[in-house]
This record gives C-alpha cells, structure tokens and sequence, in this order.
C-alpha cells in the first residue's frame, strides 16, 4: 500500500532585498522536487528587515551600498559573485539597473495580505524578480500593486490595504518572532517552530534536511 506523501511547512524569514533569499527560494523549490512524492513542502513566507533603519522612501542604493561596505568596488565585487551564483540557480541578477534600495515594510505588509488570499508566493517571486532581475523600486505602491495584481490579487484591494496600513501589526509581530528566535541573517528556514538552516544552501542539501526533520517528528508540522 502505498504511502501519502508527508506534509510540512517550511517558513521563510526573508526580506525583499536579500538577493540570497531569492538564491534560496530557488534551492528550496529544488530540494521539493527532489522530495516529490515522498514529501510535500508549502513554503510560508515571514518578514526580516535587513534595514530596520531605512527611510520610510528608501535611498539611492549607490550611497547605500557606499555606507555599508566603505567602497564601491567592494559592493560590486560582492555584487559579481551574487550574480553568479544567481546563474548557477537560473536567475539573473541585473544590479546594472538596481538604482534605488528601497524600505521594505510595505512589501512584508503586502506579502502578509498575499498570504491570506493564498497567492503569497507568487507575489514574493515578483518583488524579487521585480527588484534584482528590472531594477524596480519594489518599495513604491505602484509597482507593489502591479506585481500584485500580476499575482492574481486585486487592485483595488491592495491599493486599500496599502493606504489604510493593513497587516501592520501582524508584520510587527513577525519580526519580534524573528528576533526572539535568534534569527540575524536570512533567508533563515524555520520547521516546526525552530530555526533549522540558514542561508542559501545546496537544494540536496535542503533536501536532505527537510526529509531528516520530518522523520524525526513524525508528523505534519
């Protein structure tokens, strides 16, 4: 007789500007298709800031980038060895474009309003592919309600949970969850309440842990 598939959610701490959460969004779809059949794996989607600091309208990222890292050689140097890595994941990272870094608690605002209307991956695929692949400034409401409505959501309604501060509370929550857990990097893989891997690791590797995790608990998280 054969055997359902295990289920077991795997959340994400990310932020929208992480361009290794992207990688690693990549490397979990992966690690699923190697479990397929054996387990299923649904991905929930939880808010980190790597900028907690940021002006509410974001800041021209060469200046940013300036700050953080002392050079700008330096932050294209990193810039470089991400695009690679991208590649190697099938994704293409145009930091050419990239001219803005933007404050990200409205896109975890909207993320948590796609997750409640289940189309939360999609829209967490657009901020990224919006942002690292055409440069976009994802923290505009204009360009977050075309990935939106891009997602399968509609407008209407996201312009008004936008505008009317939704999810605000419950994002609030989220990144005091993140802290609490110890979580200072991401994208960090949280399973059955406990952080179980951090970074962009290899999907076998992915793998390999989801299917060791699931094992051990028996159960559905």
């Amino acid at each position: 007789m054969n055997r359902a598939p295990t289920p077991i959610t795997v959340e994400i701490i990310s932020d929208a500007i992480c361009p290794w959460c992207w990688i690693g969004k990549r490397h979990l779809e992966r690690a699923a298709e190697l479990l397929a059949g054996e387990i299923v794996v649904t991905p929930v989607w939880k808010p980190f800031e790597l900028n907690p600091d940021m002006p509410k309208g974001g800041v021209e990222r060469s200046a940013y980038r300036l700050r953080k890292f002392g050079s700008l050689d330096f932050s294209r140097h990193l810039d470089a060895q991400v695009a690679e890595k991208g590649r190697a994941a099938g994704l293409d990272f145009r930091h050419d474009l990239m001219k803005w870094t933007p404050n990200t608690i409205d896109c975890h605002r909207l993320i948590w309003f796609a997750g409640q209307r289940g189309v939360q991956n999609a829209v967490v695929e657009g901020l990224f592919r919006a942002y690292f692949s055409g440069g976009k400034n994802i923290g505009d409401w204009g360009v977050m309600t075309e990935i939106a409505e891009a997602s399968g959501l509609d407008r209407v309604e996201v312009e008004s949970v936008l505008a009317s501060g939704d999810g605000s509370e419950e994002v609030a929550r989220e990144l005091a969850r993140a802290r609490e857990l110890g979580v200072s990097g991401v994208p960090t893989f949280v399973i059955h309440g406990e952080p179980a891997f951090s970074g962009a690791a290899p999907p076998e590797m992915l793998a390999r842990a989801i299917a060791a995790l699931a094992a051990s608990h028996g159960s559905p998280a």
